[in-house]
């Protein structure tokens, strides 16, 4: 008899998707809007950088805690609550133009990014079932990275046509979109309560786990790399002569993801992640050294496949690596640890690969960073091929 296929797309798993890909494109637009805003607003690309780092710097110091209390919290009310909080930020950036003031406001904005993120992440790997836990993911992180990588197209876009104020009132409608759909996620304050004799170790035993670290750092490797790319990639169009063109790149790597993630899911399900990550990174790889050549749209177009494809499949992939080798009291924990790699890998590569590009070029650039790629290949064949031996040993040691 033939075994029935388990349903992965319930009208929760649709929900959280659709949630999580509006509410990333909401306040990633800002992420790309806020910088354009102040440098234009003050002159100094220090201070726009500074929109983005201090958002980061909200998310990433606030999910390690979000990590631990999503076990002891009711998501849906913390959701709604925060959201609420989010819409109120958003009305207070219309028209301000103190850089004290709106650095405060990104501030509270990376926290809420920090909880809202990490709530929708632990809700989903909490009801996708295990035989699709890959393909789930897979699709839940499309979300992400679609709203990530379409949100800079769409914020250049709107204040271009309209204002940085037409910006705000579009993530405006973006926001009540997802604090409606929060109403439709169930009460999980059951499903995540864990009973105190269940809890072992300190507080901060649950804000890190190194079962995870692996998988979140080399996660973090990669996304230095899409960090200069969100930040430097219009200044490689100004040099290559190709601006009118460059939103390009961000429309073909959203395609590329689409394509290729039902495919990565269902292999990460069946064969697990040795199949994906390295195949990966050389796509990758090959997309970034072609950034760093491009003097053409076309080129600019192929390399946009190479790492759209790449980017496809590392985050989904790494994401549920990292949840399937914690305990399941730690999915929080991992999730968190993910997507604060996330964002620091982001930030890093703002700052670092912005530095790289004032001392040589943006082409020069794109071809240094490709050495963060070859470090995650190297990192994890080191990881792999050692499984692979001591696993051997043993074999052999048990049929002695």
């Amino acid at each position: 008899m033939k075994e029935q296929k388990v349903k992965l797309w319930t009208g929760q798993f649709v929900t959280i998707v659709l949630t999580t890909f509006i509410f990333f494109l909401c306040l990633m637009s800002l992420t790309a809007g806020f910088p354009v805003f102040e440098t234009a607003l003050t002159g100094s690309s220090s201070k726009g950088g500074f929109m983005t780092t201090f958002f980061m710097l909200g998310a990433i110091l606030t999910r390690p805690f979000i990590g631990v209390l999503v076990h002891k919290i009711d998501i849906k009310v913390t959701m709604l609550f925060t959201l609420t909080f989010v819409i109120v930020t958003l009305f207070l950036s219309i028209g301000r133009e103190s850089f004290t003031l709106l650095v405060i406001i990104r501030i509270f904005q990376g926290v809420s990014f920090g909880i809202i993120t990490t709530l929708l992440a632990t809700v989903a790997t909490q009801i996708l079932p295990q035989k699709r836990f890959g393909e789930g993911i897979g699709y839940f992180g499309m979300a992400t990275s679609l709203g990530t990588s379409l949100a800079p197209m769409l914020a250049l876009t709107l204040i271009h046509a309209t204002s940085f104020n037409g910006l705000l009132l579009v993530t405006i409608g973006f926001a009540i979109i997802c604090f409606i759909g929060s109403f439709f996620v169930r009460d999980t304050h059951a499903m995540t309560a864990i009973d105190s004799h269940q809890i072992k170790g300190s507080l901060v035993s649950y804000m890190f786990d190194k079962k995870a670290f692996l998988p979140t750092f080399l996660v973090m490797l990669f996304y230095i790399t899409f960090g200069g790319i969100v930040n430097f990639i219009d200044g490689l169009g100004h040099e290559a002569h190709i601006e009118d063109h460059i939103s390009s790149f961000f429309l073909v790597t959203a395609i590329a993801m689409i394509v290729i993630r039902p495919f990565s899911g269902r292999i990460f399900d069946r064969l697990g992640h040795k199949f994906l990550i390295l195949p990966a990174a050389v796509f990758g790889l090959i997309g970034l050294f072609l950034l760093s050549i491009t003097e053409s749209t076309l080129l600019l177009v192929v390399a946009a496949g190479f790492y759209g494809l790449a980017y496809g499949v590392i985050q989904p992939t790494l994401q549920a690596w990292a949840v399937s080798r914690v305990s399941a009291d730690k999915k929080g924990t991992a999730n968190a640890m993910t997507l604060s790699c996330m964002d620091l890998g982001m930030a890093i590569g703002a700052a670092s690969l912005g530095t790289v590009a004032d001392k040589m070029n943006f082409h020069k650039m794109f071809g240094a960073s490709s050495v963060l790629i070859v470090l995650l290949i190297v990192i994890y064949a080191i990881y792999t091929f050692g499984r692979a031996r001591k696993a051997h040993m043993q074999a052999q040691e048990e049929a002695v």
